[in-house]
């Protein structure tokens, strides 16, 4: 097992690291992983299903309010009026009106393939919603060869409360068996280009092939056609899409405020990351990582192999990366331009200060759950949304006094 880094901790967080080896993707004793993930499945999602979200949140320096809760949520949509879309894993997307927490469902969400990791995914608006109405939800989904990760794009008609033309703009090559490690987070950067996380569905060398789009960071038009501007255009219908490769399950995307990718992905046993994606980089999974295999077996050091991007900072123990965030508001001017990462094994919300191409993690907070996704609100505050069945939806604000 690699060493471990040195954290800064809040008060409480200290007594939760054990969790780590509990849940998640922490190692956990279990037997070697075979060929298509089955244990690595097993270990990583062991308390996906029945996860119980956290009574109550103490000792942090914000105050915390539960705004709704909801059957296995996944992400957090803000929309341009101030309200929230939400969706649940098992293929359910819920608007949620807010400040008073009125939760109506949205019907025309896409079937989906439910299961271990897999169901609706992530939600994220058009950067002109405002003025096309145009959403878009990511998603496991069945087919050919077992499963894959998807994109459908659809109008959101919030006066008949229902996505209406829809379409699948992108889908995961190839489909393949099991449950894990979809990735499929999405994102769009101020040119209103359109990101997706692509995990490696835990088959581990399709990271490093450019014939399958697992393991990869992708870069598409808003309507999923190919940039004739990608590092690897011309190359090849899936190499095309490609913006850099290597990946492991990259479950939280986001752009700071020089408008530079970055993701948090999920290590093997050991070895979570945190990367500043660029162009056409690889990051070398599975031929490294700071990480090792579920049976014990160790999988080299970035430094043995400079050809590869290392991560900007690793976590052994793990914190199981949920998902990621850039702050940029005003409720908490002290941590403009930081990163928030939640956390699932680690049960926290962990905060990330940025210097250039580095970053540090400088607190941690104990959030008293699993947290599944954080976002900004438009009114500048923090949203998290914790994991499993009755996962709450809670705003954060700063304490007064």
């Amino acid at each position: 097992m690699h060493p471990s880094r040195p954290l800064v901790l809040t008060t409480l967080a200290a007594s939760l690291l054990w969790l780590s080896g509990c849940d998640g993707n922490a190692a956990n004793g279990a037997a070697a992983s075979s060929a298509d993930g089955g244990t690595q499945a097993s270990a990583e999602t062991q308390a996906d299903d029945g996860a119980t979200p956290g009574d109550a949140i103490e000792g942090l320096p914000f105050a915390s309010s539960a705004v709704a809760t909801f059957d296995e949520p996944w992400a957090i949509g803000f929309l341009p009026d101030g309200n929230v879309l939400i969706t649940e894993k098992r293929g359910v997307l819920k608007h949620v009106t807010l400040p008073g927490g009125e939760v109506r469902e949205i019907s025309g969400a896409p079937e989906v393939g439910y299961g271990g990791q897999g169901g609706l995914g992530d939600v994220k608006p058009h950067p002109q919603f405002a003025q096309n109405g145009i959403v878009y939800l990511s998603y496991a989904e069945d087919g050919e060869g077992g499963r894959g990760a998807a994109v459908t794009r659809a109008r959101l008609d919030l006066d008949a409360g229902a996505l209406q033309d829809a379409s699948v703009i992108w889908r995961q090559v190839p489909k393949v068996s099991g449950n894990g490690h979809y990735g499929h987070r999405i994102a769009f950067d101020g040119d209103g280009m359109l990101w997706i996380s692509s995990g490696d569905r835990q088959k581990f060398d399709p990271a490093q092939d450019m014939q399958s789009s697992m393991g990869k960071m992708l870069r598409l038009n808003d309507d999923g056609s190919v940039p004739d501007d990608n590092p690897f255009a011309g190359k090849g219908e899936v190499a095309s899409q490609v913006w850099s490769l290597g990946h492991r399950n990259p479950l939280g995307i986001a752009f700071d405020a020089q408008g530079r990718l970055w993701n948090s992905e999920m290590g093997p046993a050991g070895g979570d990351e945190l990367n500043l994606v660029k162009r056409g980089a690889n990051y070398g999974y599975p031929i490294v990582s700071n990480g090792d295999h579920y049976d014990g077996r160790p999988i080299p050091d970035h430094d043995t192999r400079p050809e590869f991007e290392k991560p900007a900072i690793t976590w052994t123990p793990v914190i199981s990366p949920s998902s990621l965030m850039f702050y940029s508001g005003t409720l908490f001017p002290e941590w403009t331009g930081n990163a928030f990462i939640g956390g699932l094994s680690g049960q926290t919300l962990v905060r990330v200060e940025i210097d250039g191409e580095s970053a540090r993690e400088v607190e941690r907070f104990a959030m008293g759950g699993r947290i599944r996704d954080v976002a900004q609100g438009p009114d500048g505050a923090l949203y998290v949304i914790e994991d499993g069945k009755g996962g709450r939806l809670i705003r954060l604000t700063p304490r007064e006094g």
